[in-house]
């Protein structure tokens, strides 16, 4: 028998993923993390990106998270995201209007927007245009 780790990813507005798998990976601050059962435990502020979930029938889900906190224990893995989306539900147009705001707002520096916001509003526009982008290769 496989052994399994259990996946639970949340949102502030709602639960996302809950399930078992065999692997996990997740865009940690430091870079991302493979997760498998057993794992040491850990606790890591989020980045942007994408996390991965190989299910135990060998498929991958992809969800898009922004910035928040992970949690790993031996046997449960907890993704606690400011904002998670399934890969399917990301809206490419939104992205992309949202990463052309920040570029701007950054390079006139004239925007009702900080700095450090439009940088993070970049970094999310960018991350969900990769995952994007990946998945549409992958299909």
């Amino acid at each position: 028998m496989a052994m399994t780790i259990q996946v639970d990813i949340v949102s502030a507005e709602a639960e996302i993923f809950s399930g078992v798998a065999e692997m996990v990976f997740v865009p940690a601050q430091m870079g991302e993390i493979g997760i498998m059962p057993r794992h040491t435990p850990l606790l890591s502020p989020l980045k942007a990106g994408e996390v991965r979930v190989r299910k135990t029938d060998g498929k991958e889900e992809s969800f898009y998270v922004s910035s928040g906190m992970l949690e790993i224990q031996p046997h449960i893995v907890t993704v606690l995201a400011d904002t998670a989306l399934r890969a399917k539900d990301i809206d490419e147009e939104k992205a992309e209007k949202a990463k052309k705001h920040a570029e701007k707002a950054l390079k006139e520096g004239t925007s009702k927007m900080s700095y450090a916001e439009a940088q993070a509003e970049l970094a999310q526009a960018v991350a969900q245009l990769q995952m994007v982008k990946r998945l549409r290769k992958k299909h």
